[in-house]
C-alpha cells in the first residue's frame, strides 16, 4: 500500500532496525508458540486415544489452546509448558490428563484467572475483604461438586495459596471441560492426580498422610459414582488411582527429591524470578527487592520437611526409595540454602551502603553491567582483586557461585561478583556471620552503619572503593562513608 501510495516520487520507505528486529522475534515468539500448541495437541490425543474417548480433533486443539494459553503467561519462568511436558513423558493416559491441567490455574503468578479460562470460572470463586473464597455450589454442576468432595472443600470457605487453592481451581478447570469425554471412573482418577500434586504436605494432626485421606475421598466418590463396582473392584480402582496419582506428584516434585544440587538450584532460581513480578523489570528492581525476594525463598526451603517431599501410598514407592529421595531433597535443600544464603549476605552489604548513602536503588546500579560493544565494562567484578582464599569454603558452592549464572536460570537472578569476593575471603563461616548480622539489620536491631562495621575492614574498603567505581551518583558519599566507617582503624 505505502509502495503504490508514494510511487513516482523521490522518497525511499525504510523500516527501522528496531520495528524490523521486533517483527522477527515476535514471529520466532509465534512459532514458538504454535510448536508448543501442536506438542499440547498431541500430548491430549495420545491420552484420548488411550482412554478410548472419541474426541473430535477441533475440540482437542480447544483443550490445548487453553492449556497453552494458561502456561504462556508473562510470569511463568518454571511452571510453563515445558514443565508441563517433562511431566507427561512416560505416564499413563490419566496422568497425562492430569498433568496437562495440573498448573492452569496459579493465581498468584497470573494476576487472578487466565482469559481463556475466567468466564469458565466466574461462578466458582468470589472475593471478601480481599480473601477468595468458594461459592456455593449448585447441585446440578457435578463436575465442581465432585472436585469439591475429592479436595475435601467445603461451600464459602476461605481458598488458600498454599493449602491447594491452584491445584482445586485447576482441577475444576479440567473437570469441566473433560466431564463429557471421559467415564467417572477416569474422570476421578484424574481429579484425584490433580489434588495429589498438592505441594509439600505433612501428616496431619492424626498421624495420617495427604494420600490416606485422598484414598478415603476417592472411596467415597467410587461409591457414589460406580455403583457397578463390587467392594473388590472399588479396592483395586482406589489403589490404582492413588498409585497414579504418587507417581505423578513425585514427578512434579523431582526438581528436588531426585535432581543434582544445580539442577535445583537453577529451578530454585526461576521460581524467585516466578514468584517476584517486580523482579521481571531487568535493571530497574531495587537491592532490598532483590534481596527480600532471594530470602523469602529460602526461608521457604528451610522450612520444608524433606522427608515427606516425595508422596507415598500403601507402600509405594518402597522406604529404600523414599529414603533416597529424602536424603537427595535434604542435599539439595541444603545447597540451595547455601547459595542463597551468600547471596542475601553479599547483597545486605549492598543494601547497607545504598541506605547509608541516600536509600534504597537499583542493584544493577551498583553492580553495573559489562559492555562488550563499547569495548569496555562497568562491572564491578573488573574493579574487585582476587580476595585471599584463606578461610575454608564448600568447594562444589564456590565453581558454582563462580559461574555467574547457571545455564538456563533467569538473567536477573545470577550470583552477583560481589558474592564470589565475599566467600571466597570470608568462608563458609565467615559468610554465614555476615548473615546472621545481616539478619539483624533487616530486623532493625542492627543500623546499616552498624552491620557494616562487623566486616573485615580491608575488605570493606574494597568493596566501597569498587562500588564507588560504578555507581557514580554515590561514588562521593561512599568515600565519605569509607573514612567514617574506617577512620579508627589501624
Amino acid at each position: 500500500m505505502l509502495g503504490k501510495l508514494f510511487a513516482g516520487c523521490d522518497i525511499q520507505i525504510r523500516v527501522p532496525y528496531r520495528s524490523t528486529h521486533s517483527f522477527m522475534w515476535q514471529r520466532k515468539k509465534d512459532s514458538v508458540a504454535i510448536a508448543t500448541i501442536n506438542r499440547t495437541i498431541l500430548w491430549f490425543n495420545k491420552a484420548f486415544q488411550g482412554l478410548s474417548a472419541d474426541v473430535p480433533m477441533i475440540e482437542i486443539e480447544k483443550l490445548a489452546v487453553l492449556v497453552h494459553h494458561s502456561l504462556n503467561g508473562k510470569t511463568r519462568t518454571f511452571h510453563s509448558a515445558e514443565h508441563v511436558f517433562s511431566m507427561c513423558e512416560g505416564m499413563n493416559p490419566i496422568q497425562i490428563l492430569a498433568a496437562l491441567f495440573h498448573d492452569v490455574v496459579y493465581r498468584q503468578l497470573d494476576d487472578g484467572f487466565p482469559a481463556l479460562v475466567a468466564d469458565l470460572m466466574a461462578d466458582v470463586t468470589y472475593t471478601q475483604d480481599g480473601v477468595l473464597h468458594l461459592q456455593a455450589i449448585k447441585p446440578e454442576d457435578t463436575a465442581t461438586v465432585l472436585c469439591a468432595d475429592l479436595f475435601g472443600f467445603s461451600p464459602r470457605q476461605v481458598l488458600q495459596q498454599l493449602a491447594g487453592m491452584n491445584e482445586f481451581l485447576s482441577a475444576v478447570v479440567a473437570a469441566r471441560l473433560l466431564h463429557s469425554h471421559l467415564t467417572a471412573a477416569q474422570l476421578i482418577a484424574v481429579l484425584a492426580c490433580i489434588e495429589a500434586t498438592i505441594f509439600f504436605r505433612v501428616p496431619d494432626s492424626n498421624g495420617r498422610a495427604a494420600t490416606d485421606n485422598l484414598a478415603q475421598r476417592v472411596q467415597a466418590q467410587g461409591k457414589k459414582f460406580l455403583g457397578h463396582y463390587s467392594d473388590q473392584d472399588l479396592a483395586v480402582f482406589v489403589n490404582t488411582v492413588l498409585t497414579d496419582a504418587v507417581t505423578l506428584a513425585n514427578r512434579d516434585v523431582a526438581g528436588i527429591t531426585e535432581a543434582s544440587p544445580e539442577q535445583c538450584l537453577m529451578n530454585t532460581l526461576l521460581l524467585i524470578e516466578e514468584s517476584n513480578t517486580p523482579l521481571m523489570a531487568a535493571g530497574v528492581y531495587t537491592v532490598q527487592q532483590y534481596r527480600s525476594a532471594v530470602l523469602r525463598m529460602k526461608v521457604f526451603l528451610l522450612g520444608l520437611s524433606p522427608e515427606f517431599i516425595c508422596q507415598c501410598h500403601d507402600g509405594y514407592p518402597d522406604a529404600a526409595t523414599r529414603r533416597v529421595k529424602g536424603e537427595t531433597a535434604r542435599r539439595n535443600i541444603e545447597f540451595s540454602c547455601a547459595y542463597l544464603g551468600a547471596i542475601v549476605a553479599s547483597t545486605a552489604i549492598i543494601e547497607a551502603l545504598a541506605l547509608s548513602t541516600g536509600a534504597d536503588a537499583p542493584l544493577a546500579m551498583f553492580l553495573g553491567k559489562p559492555t562488550p560493544f563499547q569495548g569496555g565494562s562497568d562491572a564491578l567484578q573488573d574493579f574487585l582483586p582476587e580476595p585471599p582464599s584463606v578461610n575454608a569454603t564448600d568447594a562444589n558452592l564456590l565453581k558454582v557461585l563462580e559461574m555467574g549464572q547457571l545455564p538456563g536460570s533467569a538473567d536477573g537472578l545470577s550470583a552477583a561478583p560481589l558474592t564470589v569476593f565475599l566467600y571466597r575471603h570470608a568462608g563458609i563461616r565467615g559468610t554465614e556471620y555476615t548473615l546472621l548480622q545481616a539478619q539483624k539489620m533487616f530486623d532493625g536491631d542492627l543500623s546499616p552503619q552498624s552491620f557494616l562495621k562487623t566486616l573485615d575492614k580491608t575488605m570493606l574498603r574494597t568493596i566501597i572503593h569498587a562500588c564507588a567505581r560504578v555507581a557514580v551518583s554515590r561514588a562521593e558519599a561512599l568515600l565519605v562513608l569509607e573514612s567514617s566507617l574506617c577512620a579508627h582503624d589501624a
